[in-house]
């Protein structure tokens, strides 16, 4: 063949359109968890216009991709199913996926407390050779950040079984394992978590350019983003690092000359600069990395645990937290349930005070928290400060936490009307002369102390805002707060501190009440949104 008719017809060969595979997300892989009773969307890509036939279950589903080569089809609704199947996914190729379960599906998101592994928790020593439960799967999401939404997730799917619960995220499998010993069906749970991380980094983007509450946030890091010089802020961070080391030198040096006791510590290292544009705080990068390539898969419900990253902002909080959740649920297109941990109990690194009335914006974080809950519809709220740890912002038993999450599921999801799902949880209330009588939500059984004794950490206080501590006394199922030093009250508040030494009261199913306010006072947070204006509350 002459040279030049070879080479038009390796240009007509090369210029040809590559068919393309038929390929599917991270999230299908073996040993996958498929929602039960839902219709179960199946996407994924192949050339355009090419027929893919999906075929599980009895069922074939035929669909054809889009000029973009995109394609997504609804298997009807199934029941639950803990014997293994396999799918098949056919167009020019076939993928078959095996070891399919059909249950439940949670996707479990937050900051630290969310990613806190099993190994790391309480009892860890006992659980792990416990765990021989192949009907419950975690899928683990690589942690990432993105500027712009992802289409794919890293990841796969893993049994509970002692090689792999490890590393599970705690809260999740604690929750997924109640869930499957009450349930008896398989259960998956998709763990997207990373710990320091702030609710508007869970939040897309479009969603918080339309909230007044979140301008100057996304106006200061486009402020940051665009003056960044990673030169010089390296070449800072070095001479800081190199200053750094001297005085670790020096000190050490004299050290060796003193007594034990006479010792002195070392200062901190300087931390290396966080590039906006990498970091895991920038607004929506965890949602465009590490949920929007979940969407669509179909989910009966969320668990979330975070906000300690939010706490200088909690005021604004009251208006990220429930962005974020309809955000999501429009994003999915299903108002799924949502179930809220509120902050355990900590010292928040700061001197525990005797006075009352100081402001703590632990005590307004949780206060958004169960705002959001009883705002919002097919929400709940897991109140936890009664297994906090003082010094410790990971309490350890997380074993309680996932328990309490899936009271909430099993009441308002799975029918157990028998269940009481939470704590009592302030209703209203109301003055009576020098007293204050206060009604609660999920009294359950009745109302008590968890020690026996009186009831402990109540303050009230006046229009002057004078709070002091109260007497308070369980009636029925009601609480009646009063003081001497207050005869005209309007304001009560219980476990008002992030570390409310005493706090006792409870439900008869030993569940604890969560802290609340009668009052309308202005906030301590109020008025801080960005970051970048956070000034931590000295002197509590």
């Amino acid at each position: 063949m002459p040279m030049k008719c070879f080479l038009s017809v390796l240009f007509l060969l090369t210029s040809l359109p590559v068919l393309a595979d038929v390929t599917l997300p991270a999230i299908f892989t073996d040993g996958l968890v498929l929602q039960q009773k839902k219709s179960v969307a199946i996407w994924g890509k192949a050339e355009a216009d090419e027929n893919v036939t999906i075929t599980f279950a009895g069922q074939a589903k035929v669909t054809q991709a889009d000029l973009d080569g995109e394609w997504r089809v609804l298997l009807d609704p199934m029941p639950a199913n803990a014997t293994p199947a396999d799918m098949t996914v056919a167009g020019k190729n076939t993928i078959t996926l095996k070891d399919i379960l059909v249950g439940e599906v949670w996707i479990c998101s937050g900051q630290s407390n969310m990613q806190w592994t099993v190994s790391q928790a309480a009892n860890a020593e006992q659980e792990i050779p416990a765990a021989q439960f192949p009907q419950i799967r975690m899928f683990n999401v690589e942690r990432a950040t993105a500027m712009e939404p992802a289409t794919d997730v890293k990841g796969s799917w893993k049994e509970a079984r002692p090689a792999n619960v490890g590393q599970f995220s705690a809260v999740a499998y604690y929750f997924g394992r109640h869930l499957h010993q009450v349930l008896k069906v398989p259960v998956g749970l998709i763990n997207t978590s990373w710990g320091g991380t702030r609710v508007e980094a869970w939040t897309s983007h479009e969603s918080l350019r339309e909230r007044p509450c979140a301008a100057q946030l996304l106006s200061d890091w486009d402020g940051i983003r665009s003056s960044w010089d990673a030169a010089a802020e390296n070449a800072r961070f070095e001479t800081a690092k190199a200053e750094w080391q001297a005085q670790v030198k020096a000190i050490n040096e004299e050290n060796a000359k003193l007594a034990k006791g006479e010792k002195k510590k070392a200062p901190a290292a300087p931390r290396p600069p966080d590039d906006p544009n990498k970091t895991p705080h920038h607004p929506a990068v965890l949602f465009n990395a590490m949920v929007a390539p979940l969407i669509p898969y179909t989910l009966q419900g969320a668990i979330w645990y975070q906000g300690e990253s939010n706490q200088n902002r909690a005021f604004q909080y009251q208006e990220l937290l429930p962005n974020m959740i309809n955000d999501w649920r429009t994003r999915w297109n299903d108002e799924f349930s949502f179930y809220i941990v509120q902050l355990a109990s900590y010292g928040n690194r700061l001197p525990v005070t005797k006075e009352a009335g100081v402001a703590d914006t632990w005590a307004e974080l949780q206060e958004a928290q169960y705002l959001t809950a009883i705002t919002l519809p097919k929400t709940g709220l897991a109140v936890i400060n009664d297994i906090g740890e003082e010094n410790d912002i990971h309490p350890k038993n997380k074993q309680e936490v996932g328990r309490r999450l899936a009271l909430w599921a099993l009441t308002k999801d799975y029918g157990r009307s028998s269940t009481i799902p939470s704590g009592p949880l302030f209703k209203n209330s109301m003055v009576e002369g020098g007293q204050v009588r206060i009604q609660f939500d999920y009294v359950g059984g009745g109302l008590k102390t968890r020690d026996g004794g009186e009831l402990k950490h109540f303050q009230i206080a006046g229009e002057d805002q004078k709070w002091v501590w109260a007497k308070a006394k369980i009636e029925g199922n009601e609480v009646v707060v009063s003081s001497p030093e207050v005869p005209a009250p309007v304001g009560v508040r219980y476990a008002w501190a992030a570390w409310p030494e005493g706090a006792n009261l409870i439900n008869a199913e030993g569940l604890p009440a969560s802290s609340f306010r009668t009052d309308e006072f202005i906030l301590s947070t109020m008025g801080v949104t960005s970051p970048f204006q956070e000034v931590m509350k000295a002197g509590r």
